[in-house]
C-alpha cells in the first residue's frame, strides 16, 4: 500500500481528498493536516509515501513544507493540489521535484488516473534494470509505442508503457484482471488501455468462453 498525508487548509477539502484517495485500489491515507507545521510534523511521526499538498497554509507557503520536509531528510513524493495558477509556483514546485502539480478543482477521476500514473511509474523505478539510455527512457515514458499526444484524454504514457510491456512479456495471452495485477493499477483501468491497444491495431482481443457466464476477453500484444 501507499502510504499517503492529505494536506490542506481547508477541512472539508481536505476531508473531500482523503474520501477520493481511499477509493483508489493500492493508497491509504494514514493522516490529514490542516498546516504547515502540523504537515512537517506527521511526516516525521508517519513517514508516509507519497504528501498531497496544499500550497495555501494558514501558517506558511507550501512550496517552504516542501524545502523543510526536504531538508529534514523526508524522502516522501509530494503531489501539490492547490488553486496557485501562478508560474513562479508552478517553476517552484517543478523545481523541488513534485510528482505532479494539480489545479483545483478536479473530480475523482482526475485523481485517481494521476496516482495510478504515479503508483506505475513509482514500481517502473523500483523494478527498473538500467542497461543503456532505451532503460532510461522507458521508465520516464520518453520511449514506447504510444506516445503521450496520441493517447485519448485521460490515460497516461507511463500506465500505458506499462500495460504494453506486460503484454509483450507474457506467456500466451492475458486478461484485463491479470494485467492490472502485474502493472499494479485497477482493472477497469488495464482493460481501458488494452481495449486502446486493440484499437489501434498494436495487439488483437480474443474469447475465451467457460461453462457458464460472459466470455471472458484475452489480449495478446501484436496484430
Amino acid at each position: 500500500m501507499i502510504r499517503v498525508l492529505v494536506v490542506d487548509d481547508d477541512f472539508m477539502v481536505a476531508r473531500v481528498h482523503t474520501g477520493f484517495v481511499s477509493r483508489v485500489e493500492g493508497f491509504e491515507v494514514v493522516g490529514t493536516c490542516h498546516t504547515g507545521a502540523d504537515a512537517v510534523a506527521a511526516a516525521a511521526r508517519l513517514t508516509p509515501d507519497l504528501v498531497l499538498l496544499d500550497l495555501y497554509l494558514p501558517d506558511t507557503f507550501g512550496l517552504d513544507v516542501l524545502a523543510e520536509l526536504r531538508s529534514a531528510g523526508h524522502d516522501c513524493d509530494v503531489m501539490v493540489i492547490t488553486a496557485a495558477k501562478e508560474a513562479d509556483s508552478v517553476r517552484g514546485a517543478l523545481r523541488q521535484g513534485v510528482v505532479d502539480y494539480v489545479l483545483k478543482p478536479f473530480g475523482f477521476e482526475d485523481l485517481r488516473e494521476r496516482l495510478e500514473r504515479y503508483a506505475a511509474q513509482r514500481d517502473a523505478l523500483a523494478a527498473a534494470q538500467v542497461r543503456g539510455q532505451e532503460d532510461i527512457d522507458r521508465v520516464l515514458s520518453r520511449g514506447g509505442s504510444a506516445p503521450a499526444a496520441a493517447l485519448p484524454k485521460g490515460m497516461s504514457p507511463q500506465t500505458a508503457t506499462l500495460v504494453e510491456e506486460a503484454l509483450r512479456d507474457a506467456d500466451g495471452n492475458l486478461s484485463a484482471t491479470e494485467a492490472a495485477e502485474l502493472v499494479g493499477v485497477s482493472r477497469v483501468s488495464a482493460r481501458r488501455y488494452l481495449e486502446y491497444f486493440c484499437s489501434i491495431g498494436q495487439a488483437e482481443v480474443s474469447l475465451r468462453y467457460g461453462s457458464a457466464g460472459r466470455p471472458e476477453r484475452r489480449y495478446r500484444w501484436g496484430a
